[in-house]
């Protein structure tokens, strides 16, 4: 099955859950990043809104640490500042962004990414909406040492996907089920 194919899969697997299920695993998500030491140290998180029935992180939101989320700018992600009950606006795809106003944060400033997938596989690939937008910031050189996390549901933490050339993979993946670190890849 190929990336294609294998995204709309999850997508609609995704998308059938019930929203009691959906809450309930993203609850638990959640819970096994609140245990993890490596997010617990973690001073500036960088995060996603929730579409597209994707896990939903708003309830670790309001703790007090900073979080950053992306604004789509052309084939690039841009980090800003945001702290709950600022606004929002609806970006390109229709995923909510901080406002262009609010302050940048620079990779310096990051601690920890937490990366939205449709799929992940064991040895930390993902597989993502196909715009390519965190692989390019993944392979640059001021991002590629960021520790990162992939999250994803379960039923789509899989033995092996498709991989590319251009493909990072992950540090770790958290699902439902708890948190998987990976071993280091070799460039």
């Amino acid at each position: 099955m190929d990336k294609r194919q294998l995204r709309r899969r999850l997508m609609q697997t995704r998308q059938s859950l019930s929203l009691g299920d959906w809450r309930e695993k993203s609850d638990r998500i959640c819970a096994h990043l609140q245990a993890f030491p490596r997010f617990a140290a973690a001073t500036t998180r960088l995060a996603y809104f929730s579409s597209r029935q994707e896990p939903d992180l708003s309830p670790l939101f309001g703790d007090g640490r900073r979080w950053g989320f992306p604004r789509c700018v052309e084939k690039s992600l841009l980090w800003h500042a945001w702290k709950p009950g600022e606004a929002l606006s609806q970006g390109m795809f229709g995923i909510f962004e901080p406002h262009a106003a609010l302050a940048l944060l620079e990779p310096q400033q990051v601690d920890l990414l937490l990366v939205p997938c449709v799929g992940c596989d064991r040895l930390g690939y993902r597989l993502g909406y196909g715009g390519g937008y965190y692989d390019r910031l993944l392979a640059s050189p001021d991002w590629q040492n960021k520790p990162t996390i992939g999250i994803v549901f379960d039923f789509a933490f899989l033995p092996q996907l498709p991989v590319d050339a251009w493909d990072r993979p992950l540090d770790a993946i958290c699902t439902e089920q708890g948190i998987f670190e990976l071993v280091p890849h070799s460039c």
